[in-house]
């Protein structure tokens, strides 16, 4: 097997070693899920969803659902691959397909994963920002030091690293619980829209794709098999029976809280901007400024809050999941500092010369609906096959719920590109 990224963890323990560990016999196996979970509730998100609950009041929050629910089996397809295998979605593909392919697959991988990161670095500096009130461009150096020091946290272990961006997540969730109950939402409306779907004219339809496009996120799908490839060890098949339960807990726990943020994110965003009558709050900085007078200060604050852990974070897992695609599709990996570096001038660049940092972060979407079906149909073929996945090889029903959610995101993003582009 190729050599791992310097960053991502090497056969840390067997299964039985891992029940055996604490007395909590989940806890062992919990971590993967919540480092892929952040990209589900990076800054793009937090657009889209206080988007849609300030034009549409909580009309899609159906749209939340049934996003998570395809998220957590995109994810858990990823976390199989990697357990059965012991080869990520990137280094599958380097043995499956033609170098040829291979290295076109890698360079589209790595422009998504920049484009994704560029996003999450200035949702990062734009919550600086807002929570201390400096301009963008200190925000920024602030965001590339704070970058670093989570990214040092790898020297000492990989569990650490997991437990602060699980923290982080937390951080995020808290946040959004304090929001909700300064915003006191109509709960009876939430449950209704929850499970009964429906529009408010052609605008609020065009909302929902971008929600549900966006749901998958390419550069995670690598890490997130690369993150249970050799984490703990099947010596057998009941072992690698076991392991994949315990995953598919970790997926749900985690997908459920990002979920959860999601929704909290968008039913916050109808409760208070909606309720009053304020249909355009569609940015960042409009939020916050709007936030303060309604609900006063620690709203403001606590919003601040949650988008500078939300970009930190995705930011990070954003860098990682740039070492997993190189390393992948062609065996070549650079210091993560180095990486690091490289990732951010784009956003230094992009500050400097007075682009919308919110406008970048509509653009990077667009850039990354390009990447995603280069990513999710491989994960659908490859765990479909037995010769690849051995006795973890998806079940019939399970091959055909996976190509029905990967057809509904890939036609969707390409919808999305359409829209954008005025065809």
């Amino acid at each position: 097997m190729a050599e791992l990224p310097e960053q991502l963890p090497t056969g840390l323990r067997t299964v039985d070693e891992a029940l055996h560990r604490t007395r909590f016999r989940a806890a062992p196996f919990l971590g993967p899920a919540f480092i892929a979970c952040v990209a589900y509730i990076d800054p793009g998100n937090f657009a889209t969803n206080i988007a849609g609950g300030s034009q549409f009041g909580y009309t899609l929050v159906w749209v939340i659902v049934a996003s998570n629910l395809m998220a957590m089996l995109i994810q858990t397809l990823s976390a199989k691959l990697g357990i059965a295998t012991r080869r990520n979605l990137a280094e599958t593909c380097r043995e499956q397909f033609s170098r040829r392919t291979t290295i076109a697959l890698w360079i589209q991988a790595e422009a998504i994963a920049m484009a994704t990161d560029l996003a999450e670095f200035l949702g990062a500096a734009i919550g600086f920002k807002l929570l201390f009130g400096i301009n963008l461009f200190v925000a920024t150096i602030l965001t590339a030091i704070a970058a670093f020091a989570i990214l040092s946290l790898q020297r000492f272990g990989f569990r650490p690293f997991e437990a602060v961006i699980a923290a982080i997540v937390g951080v995020i969730g808290a946040c959004y619980l304090a929001e909700l109950l300064f915003a006191s939402p109509d709960w009876g409306l939430t449950l209704h829209h929850a499970v009964v779907p429906s529009f408010q004219g052609e605008d609020s339809v065009l909302l929902a794709v971008g929600i549900l496009g966006a749901t998958v996120m390419p550069h995670v799908i690598y890490l997130h098999s690369a993150l249970t490839q050799d984490r703990i060890v099947p010596e057998s098949a009941e072992d690698a029976r076991t392991l994949m339960r315990y995953t598919r807990l970790d997926v749900l726990l985690a997908m459920s809280l990002a979920g959860l943020i999601n929704l909290a994110m968008l039913v916050m965003a109808a409760s208070t901007f909606f309720g009053s009558g304020l249909l355009h709050v569609d940015s960042l900085e409009g939020a916050h400024r709007t936030l303060e007078p309604i609900l006063g200060p620690a709203a403001g604050t606590l919003f601040a809050i949650a988008l500078l852990a939300s970009g930190l974070s995705s930011s990070a897992v954003g860098t990682l999941s740039g070492q997993v695609v190189m390393q992948g599709f062609i065996r070549r990996q650079i210091p993560v500092a180095v990486r690091r570096l490289i990732t951010m001038v784009p956003a230094f660049v992009v500050v400097a010369i007075g682009v919308d940092p919110s406008r970048m972060l509509v653009v990077s979407q667009v850039i990354l609906s390009f990447g995603i079906p280069f990513a999710l149909i491989p994960l659908v073929m490859f765990t479909a096959k037995r010769e690849i996945m051995g006795d973890l090889v998806n079940r019939g029903i399970t091959t055909f719920a996976a190509i029905i959610v990967a057809t509904i995101i890939v036609g969707l993003n390409l919808f999305l590109l359409v829209q954008t582009f005025g065809i």
